[in-house]
């Protein structure tokens, strides 16, 4: 019950809505462009993951290989600096008040995984 009650006051305080948006953009372009299909379904996964984050964690795919990082590579410049960059913002925007804090600590927790999105894996808690 907790994690739902924080998952419904992340999606309206919490920017998560507004992060969903910046993933769910991100893959749609990445699916209109044919050749970068795989970061689309990475930014697919991390929208759904910014819009209900509370009973799931991110951690790394154990076979993920090198292609894996060098795609991250192309996917910083790409799109992840400015994923990051959303998640830096609203990070201190919440951070601004008492009652954001822990939403905003949250969303700082998001920013690595938005520059290295492939060779992860969403997981239930």
């Amino acid at each position: 019950m907790i994690r739902f009650v924080l998952n419904v006051l992340w999606l309206i305080f919490g920017g998560g809505f507004v992060l969903f948006l910046g993933y769910a953009f991100a893959a749609a372009i990445c699916f209109l462009l044919v050749v970068t299909i795989p970061f689309g379904v990475a930014a697919w996964r991390l929208a759904l993951y910014s819009l209900w984050p509370f009973g799931r964690t991110v951690q790394a795919k154990p076979d993920a290989g090198v292609a894996s990082g060098l795609a991250n590579i192309l996917w910083v410049v790409l799109a992840g600096w400015w994923l990051a960059l959303s998640h830096v913002v609203a990070g201190v925007a919440l951070c601004l008040s008492i009652i954001g804090i822990p939403f905003g600590i949250a969303n700082f927790k998001l920013v690595p995984v938005a520059f290295w999105p492939l060779g992860r894996e969403v997981v239930e808690l």
